[in-house]
């Protein structure tokens, strides 16, 4: 079987940092999926890659503070994205950022809303293989800084990442905490302390499960 080829569109305007991500995204465990890599230094080489481009790109990480391409208004990642947004629709974007200000992080959201959306004091080996996976299943992944302000801005709603909505599943579907190490990669005491960090963003510490699977779905939490 010919393996699935993923077209990826980097642009950051530090070479070592794209070649760190192409580093880890080529150690991804599925072996069913191979890479193809596309790369852009700053907003004007972002724009000609997307404008005039050699394929259709399946993913875009895009730093979001770049230098700027004032002779077509393009400022920033975000404006980068946009232009995918209208040029390529089916590619999902992810965006990257150093800024973890409230203000960066909703704008993002209401003006952009990605699949990725990632602050890269947040980035690890593990974070980063774990985005790309959730992105490439069409999956909104949030990094920790994010979903700690969406969590204090939005009461209303709990945000949880992937690893936590995994663990509400396998919940859900009666099996031990214990045992849920068996079909995800965490260990039993990680499953342990995000399940009682769950309970106390819903304000139900101290419950059964069964309470907080009941309680994650009403909310809209459960996969």
């Amino acid at each position: 079987m010919m393996p699935q080829n993923i077209n990826v569109l980097i642009v950051d305007d530090h070479p070592f940092i794209i070649q760190g991500y192409k580093n880890v995204i080529k150690l991804f465990p599925d072996k069913k999926i191979e890479f193809t890599f596309f790369e852009a230094v700053d907003c004007k080489t972002g724009y000609e890659a997307v404008i005039n481009p050699e394929v259709k790109y399946d993913i875009a990480f895009l730093d979001v503070s770049m230098p700027c391409y004032d002779e077509k208004n393009i400022q920033t990642g975000e404006d980068i994205a946009k232009l995918i947004m209208s040029e390529m629709p089916d590619c999902k974007i992810a965006l990257l950022t150093m800024h973890s200000e409230s203000l960066k992080v909703q704008s993002i959201i209401d003006e952009i809303d990605p699949l990725g959306l990632i602050i890269k004091n947040d980035l690890t080996f593990e974070s980063m293989i774990l985005a790309l996976g959730t992105i490439i299943k069409g999956e909104k992944y949030y990094s920790d800084s994010v979903i700690k302000f969406l969590n204090n801005q939005q009461k209303e709603k709990v945000y949880v990442d992937v690893i936590d909505r995994q663990i509400l599943h396998y919940l859900n579907k009666g099996i031990n905490y214990d045992d849920i190490p068996l079909y995800i990669s965490i260990s039993s005491s990680s499953v342990k302390t995000r399940k009682e960090n769950i309970k106390a963003l819903l304000g139900i510490s101290g419950c059964e499960d069964e309470e907080l699977v009941a309680v994650a779905k009403d909310r809209g939490m459960l996969l």
